[in-house]
Order: structure tokens, then sequence, then C-alpha cells
């Protein structure tokens, strides 16, 4: 068995590359922590149809799957891209997912036509990320939802609830949407307060809910690992040019050391959310566990990556001039959004254990 990218991933892969080098560079990507500048460049990568990939072509979009999805997910994190890739990605599935015929004709092709833009609404107030736990649901529609990713022009949300998924035009009557200030500003979000507008639901019900939480948890995993990756190549690169007491500091052990554990930590784990990809898109028993598993242990290789290149750049790599907190702010929110690394290992626990049961 030959697991690997087919030579389709491998050029969306390249693509997202090439853009990202010529038309957002980290140069462009700071621009997002302009006070005066606004969020920069969030709208570039939209020329790539990347949002709308996951929505069927039969509506317009390029009937991805989720692996490829994840593929693009890694080179996004790699280049630290700003924009609204993430929500809009997984609104379009959820519609396409669980929404009835009529609903899926009318939302679709304007999503994937650019003329409506979706985000997904998660989290509720005290880190609230399962379906369990949340507190909004059935037909009347109150409460918050928190860390909403409202960025590049976004005008509906598909609203997850205990029992199912409801959409919700920004504009109605009975919602407020308040922006929050946010730790990566290439993701901005908002808190959505609702106080019963109106709404449609979506009759994929729990289930199809489930699913677009699955994939949320394995594009943040693909994110993580295409950041990470890029912390040990600055750090590597940093390490051959560096040079102390004549020699670059790249011939020390313990810098050697530092780097070799960076490494190990971070490129073996690429099989991990390509698995959990696969595996989503099969329909494959332990999918949902294994989501979560890969969400916990590449974000949390990721924010360690982050911190471990910084050290290895010394004193430059604590100031703004260095690009390395650009991918510490990322990790931070991959590590949290969708829920932190120990509710999601609680969640591979639990998959377990009803497998075996």
């Amino acid at each position: 068995m030959n697991f690997d990218l087919t030579d389709e991933q491998r050029l969306l892969a390249e693509s997202v590359d090439s853009f990202a080098a010529s038309r957002c560079p980290l140069t462009r990507v700071r621009e997002c922590y302009d006070p005066e500048g606004g969020l920069g460049p969030v709208d570039a990568f939209d020329e790539l149809g990347l949002c709308e990939m996951l929505i069927p072509q039969e509506y317009g979009g390029g009937g991805a799957s989720a692996l490829d999805a994840a593929v693009a997910a890694e080179r996004l994190g790699a280049a630290a891209a700003p924009g609204p890739f993430l929500g809009r990605a997984l609104a379009g599935y959820a519609i396409a997912l669980a929404g009835s015929p009529a609903q899926r004709a009318h939302w679709l092709p304007q999503l994937a036509a650019g003329t409506r833009r979706a985000t997904l609404a998660v989290g509720e107030p005290g880190r609230r990320w399962e379906l369990e736990t949340l507190g909004m649901r059935g037909e009347r529609l109150t409460g918050e939802k928190h860390g909403v990713l409202v960025g590049g022009g976004v005008d509906l949300a598909v609203v997850v609830l205990a029992d199912g998924l409801a959409l919700v035009d920004l504009a109605a009557d009975g919602l407020t949407v308040t922006p929050c200030e946010a730790l990566d500003r290439t993701r901005p979000g908002a808190t959505l307060t609702f106080a019963d507008p109106e709404h449609e639901r979506l009759p994929g019900g729990v289930e199809a809910a489930a699913r677009v939480l699955d994939l949320g948890a394995v594009l943040l995993a693909a994110d993580a690992y295409g950041g990470a990756a890029t912390c040990l190549d600055l750090a590597v690169g940093h390490a051959r040019m560096r040079e102390q007491f004549g020699t670059t500091i790249a011939h020390f052990q313990a810098i050697q050391h530092q780097l070799a554990d960076l490494a190990v930590d971070v490129l073996p784990a690429r099989g991990m959310y390509w698995y959990a990809a696969h595996a989503l898109d099969n329909r494959q028993s332990d999918a949902s566990g294994f989501a979560s598993l890969t969400k916990a242990h590449l974000t949390e290789r990721y924010v360690a990556a982050a911190r471990r290149a910084i050290e290895v750049h010394g004193g430059i790599g604590y100031t703004w001039e260095c690009d390395l907190h650009l991918y510490l702010r990322r990790a931070v929110f991959d590590r949290t959004y969708l829920g932190a690394p120990e509710l999601h290992r609680l969640r591979r626990a639990h998959s377990q254990f009803d497998l075996v049961g």
C-alpha cells in the first residue's frame, strides 16, 4: 500500500506555496498587526478558491475531499497566511453535509460565487466546544458564541447547537456582533449575542454537526503541522547564519541537540493529519477519535516548536522584528480553538472505550 499524496494534491500544495511567496510573504502578514493598516491582505487567498473547495462541484465549488482541504490548510499554516479559510471552509462543508436539497441549492452557489460568505460559530462561555456541553439548542436561539471567525466580509453564520446546526444572517434583528481583540490577528474573531434572531435549521442534526467539528480539528492540526515545520526551517536557517566565536552556532552541540529534538518532534507527525483526513473521507470507525488525537498532538507540538525556535534565535527571537512571534500567536490559536488538547485527548479516550465496548 502506497499511502501518499496524489499528484493533484502535491500540485495544490505547490500552488498555495507559490501564491503565498509572491502575494503574501511574511512582510505583508505583519500588516494584520498594523493599527493603521487594518487587517491587510485577508482576502488575498480568495483568488485560489480555497474557501469554497469543500462545496460540491454541482453547486460551483471545488468538490474537494477532507484530505485535499487539509493539504491546503498545511500550506496556509506554513505561510502564517491571513484570511477566513477555516471558518468559511467549514461553513460551506456544514451546509453541503447537513442542508436540505432546497437549502443546498439556495446557499451553496452563493457561497461558491463569493456573493455570500459564511463562517462557523461554535464556542460558548466557559470554553465550551463539545456538542454535549453547549447550552444553545432548540428552535429559539439565545446566548453567546465566542471566538467566531468573522474576517473577509463574512455575513452569514452556521451556528453549532447541542442538537444540530442553524443558519443565521449576521445582519438579522436579534443578533449582535461584537469584534474582540485577538492574539492571532490573521484570523480576527467576534462574539455573537443571540436574542432569538430569525434563522434556518439545517436538518442534518447532531451527526452532521459532529462531523463538521471533526473536520475542523483535522484542519487545525494540518495548519499546526505546517507552522511547526516552518518554525524548524527558520531555526535551522538562523543557526546556519548566526555567528558566535568565529563560527556559526549550528556547529554548537547544544544547538544541534535542540534542532534535532525539534525535527524529531515535528516532522514524523505529518502522517497523523493525513490519516485523520483519510479516515473522515472514508467514514472509518475511528475517524472522530483520531481527529481529536491528531488535533491535540499537533497543536501542542506547534506551540513547543515555536517556543524552541525562539530560544534558538536567542535575544532577537523575543523582539517584534523576528517573524517567529507570528507563528507563536498562530500556534496558541490552533491549540485553543475548538478545544484544548486535554479536551480532545479525553474525547479520544471515550471513543476508544466505545469501540472496544
